[in-house]
């Protein structure tokens, strides 16, 4: 017997929900019903649903405190996909866990450490409280795209690591609809950490292991960006590899690549543009030898599945049985924000040693 679509609603209604959470839910129709989408302004919200709604007949349009409210003692409403300003995400996730609803809030986990050690106390306290397995999953579709899974795989062709080069030359100039985001713009970090945290969790699922620690030197050249945008790191594996993680926020040369060299050959997945965006996957082999596969870009899709499944399967199994999608934890989250945190104290630290915390 064919299960029904999971119901969900959405918390926000600016550029990435419009963009993308509505095309890619829309994609997988068998899967789930977008119910409601809610935002802080009645104009907002509107104009969400109205492009949401040829994909989603009978949804409704929230908004305000009482738009809110309505949402989290709706019943029929199963889980809840927080999009929302990154200072924000946190509190009004943990509200609707609360209420005992599956929650998939968009990344960054946090704005920092203490906010994430606090974040993680009360999902904890909460979860003991409710007799269900209670999903608190984190949006990083970098750790879904099909060409980071495939990469994966290559570096564990490639025997001992020797380096690691992340480089990111990004393109966050007036023409990006992201530009002007006021909340990225009063974030702690700015677009460092929130464009980062990508980058870093790319860089973790690509080489298997946690950085333990770094050393950066940060800078402010581009005075229209908030400070800093530029970040210059090397840092520590513990797997005994070091590397180096180099972003510009923007450039006008755009290049976004990772590198990882081992003794028996090279893996580098690199952004570009064939009929489709995506990854170019390139394994370098000992003999000389070189081959490529590209890779569109699938990852958002991959991951609202991966929680969609995730929801299914914690009202099926009981709390001993039920594992969920280790890729989708909201600590993994954390410890790509860990990991941006320390580059930004030992930036401002002239280049000091930071220890990443770990979660």
């Amino acid at each position: 017997m064919a299960t029904k679509p999971l119901q969900i609603a959405i918390l926000g209604a600016g550029t990435f929900v419009r963009t993308q959470y509505i095309p890619r839910l829309s994609e997988i129709p068998d899967l789930v019903l977008v119910k409601a989408i809610w935002s802080r302004t009645e104009e907002s919200a509107r104009c969400a649903v109205e492009i949401a709604q040829k994909h989603f007949p009978g949804l409704e349009c929230k908004w305000g405190d009482g738009g809110l409210d309505e949402i989290i003692q709706d019943a029929s409403v199963t889980a809840v996909a927080v999009v929302l300003a990154g200072q924000t995400q946190v509190d009004i996730s943990l509200r609707v866990l609360r209420a005992g609803k599956h929650v998939l809030q968009e990344k960054p986990a946090a704005a920092c450490t203490s906010e994430l050690e606090t974040a993680i106390h009360n999902y904890k306290s909460i979860s003991a409280d409710v007799p269900s397995n209670l999903i608190w999953a984190v949006a990083e579709n970098y750790r879904f795209e099909p060409g980071f899974v495939e990469s994966k795989k290559l570096v564990a062709e490639i025997g001992k690591m020797m380096n690691v080069q992340v480089i990111i030359e990004g393109s966050m100039n007036s023409s990006n609809p992201y530009f002007s985001s006021s909340w990225r713009r009063n974030f702690n970090g700015g677009f460092i950490l929130d464009m980062g945290v990508h980058y870093v969790a790319g860089l973790r699922m690509l080489v298997g292991c946690e950085v333990l620690s770094v050393a950066a030197m940060t800078s402010h050249v581009d005075t229209s960006l908030p400070p800093p945008d530029n970040i210059s790191c090397v840092f520590h594996l513990e797997n005994g590899c070091s590397g180096v993680f180099v972003m510009v926020v923007s450039s006008s040369s755009p290049k976004i690549l990772w590198r990882v060299v081992g003794i028996n050959g090279t893996v580098q997945i690199e952004r570009g543009f064939q009929g489709r965006h995506g990854y170019l996957i390139t394994f370098y082999g000992a003999d000389g030898q070189s081959k490529s596969s590209f890779f569109p870009f699938s990852g958002v899709t991959e991951e609202f599945k991966a929680f969609i499944n995730d929801v299914s399967q914690s009202t099926l199994k009981k709390e001993s049985q039920f594992e969920a999608e280790p890729r989708l934890s909201f600590a993994e989250g954390a410890r790509d924000v860990a990991v941006l945190e320390a580059m930004l104290e030992s930036g401002a630290r002239q280049g000091a040693l930071v220890h990443v915390k770990k979660f």
